[in-house]
């Protein structure tokens, strides 16, 4: 299930509002076919991974990272109907599909055809996987990752407002690979002004994964990007799973502020700046006591000579 779910995350950022599952058609130890959702959200996962498999599918188990869909759709066959044409004997679940128009039933459907079905094993993996997805369904609103690059001091820019560049190339490649699992991107008013950031992907093979932009303004807006006049309007954006918000200080605190970052990006370089300006400004704090608890060390390395930290927000 680790490798269905690795198989989901390579289609983050393009298949909303669809989710990004993965499969695994395996028989006697030997993997006969992989999938994950294509851009777009067509074809499944499992539909890709049976094509691959083709008869050998017949008496073989499936792992996927989301309940097999049930409803049918003018777009593609439902998974679960797919899964029973092709004859597996068994599929290994990891989380039940919350959208309503499946929920349970795909299971249902698989079990009343006799096939096993066995639900739970590599929840985790595929939860992370698929984070985006049921984030927007059970919160009816994008996962969102603040990034921050800042120095040691917890500076972006020095008091004459340069900030190119803070981090180096290998940080800076590591966020064109999140922007590239990324469904949209949105900066502050400063930050569009400032730098007028195209807000792509320029890694080699992923340029065609450069994400819709977004600008929080309560002025005019811009041609070709989306306006959003207040962090808690991301709950009106039904066709993104994932947001990344970039910048500026300004925007981060107002998502901070509003409780919406479900995931921290904190990027380290090490340089001191002194007086210049700080990452982050008030976010509704009246006691250090309501700033412990919040946050978790989910993963850390070394990008170059910058330090990577990612926290997730600890929600009840």
């Amino acid at each position: 299930m680790a490798a269905a779910a690795a198989l989901g995350a390579r289609a983050r950022g393009a298949t909303a509002p669809n989710p990004n599952v993965g499969c695994l058609i395996v028989k006697a130890g030997r993997v006969l076919g992989q999938g994950w959702t294509q851009p777009g959200g067509r074809p499944h996962a499992e539909a890709v991974a049976l094509a691959e498999a083709g008869d050998a599918a017949r008496g073989a188990t499936a792992y996927v990272t989301l309940e097999p869909c049930a409803h049918r759709s003018e777009r593609g066959p439902a998974c679960a109907d797919l899964l029973v044409e092709a004859g597996v004997k068994k599929v290994v679940v990891a989380l039940v599909d919350p959208d309503p128009r499946t929920n349970g039933a795909g299971i249902e459907r698989l079990r009343a055809a006799g096939i096993e079905v066995v639900v739970g094993p590599g929840a985790a993996e595929a939860e992370r996987s698929l984070s985006g997805f049921l984030t927007r369904m059970r919160l009816d609103r994008p996962y969102i990752t603040l990034k921050l690059a800042m120095s040691l001091d917890g500076k972006i820019a020095l008091p004459s407002g340069e900030s190119r560049w803070i981090t180096g190339e290998d940080s800076r490649a590591h966020v064109h690979r999140e922007r590239a699992a990324a469904d949209m991107i949105l900066v502050g008013r400063g930050t569009y002004e400032a730098d007028k950031p195209a807000l792509d992907v320029r890694l080699p093979g992923l340029e065609d994964r450069s994400p819709r932009k977004a600008l929080l303004t309560r002025g005019a807006g811009v041609e070709g990007w989306l306006q959003l006049s207040s962090p808690e309007e991301v709950h009106g954006l039904h066709d993104v799973n994932d947001l990344l918000v970039e910048g500026g200080s300004a925007t981060a605190s107002a998502f901070l502020t509003a409780d919406l970052v479900d995931r921290l990006l904190i990027y380290r370089a090490p340089i001191l700046i002194g007086e210049g300006k700080s990452s982050i400004g008030y976010i509704g704090l009246t006691s250090l006591a309501d700033a412990h608890r919040r946050w978790r060390l989910a993963d850390q390395r070394m990008l170059g000579i910058d330090r990577l930290e990612v926290y997730e927000r600890e929600r009840d």
